[in-house]
């Protein structure tokens, strides 16, 4: 079949073929992720550690937090949080952190990943609603740890 023998493609038969799809409402009931990422420079040393290894020593990195809410948008904003108050939240923290050495934070204990997420969380818990998880990296070394809070059967 030439182009000439074809049936011209008019605004009527593009319409006609296409799968027409229904969106969704955008309000109520969906819930939704949001988050908002922090980054920050520290020094730490792991005194259990054996003498000469490695992570010994005092060393430093550089850190990304991504801190996650979960809920369903609000009326009449669609707000999940107000991003404003989580940046604020976590600049906070931010300050507690960057240029630090761990090892001297109230209640980290061992400056591991694992101890530092969990640290997060419990230290942004109350001030943000909805905190779903909490992830802390260290991108140049491909390393990162998540924490979802508290689990179910730890609180029964």
């Amino acid at each position: 079949m030439t182009a000439a023998q074809r049936k011209p493609r008019t605004s009527r038969n593009i319409r006609a073929s296409r799968t027409t799809r229904k969106s969704a409402p955008v309000t109520g009931g969906h819930e939704v992720e949001i988050s908002y990422r922090f980054g920050f420079d520290a020094a730490h040393r792991f005194s259990t550690a054996p003498r000469g290894h490695l992570y010994s020593g005092v060393h430093g990195h550089s850190f990304q937090c991504e801190v996650t809410l979960r809920g369903t948008p609000h009326e009449p904003h669609g707000f999940v949080a107000d991003f404003a108050k989580v940046e604020r939240a976590c600049l906070r923290l931010r300050k507690q952190l960057d240029h630090k050495l761990l090892n001297e934070i109230k209640y980290l204990g061992q400056p591991s990943l694992e101890h530092l997420a969990i640290w997060v969380w419990h230290s942004l818990a109350d001030k943000l609603p909805g905190l779903a998880r909490v992830t802390v990296c260290r991108e140049s070394l491909g390393q990162a740890c998540s924490y979802s809070g508290p689990s179910a059967k730890s609180s029964q």
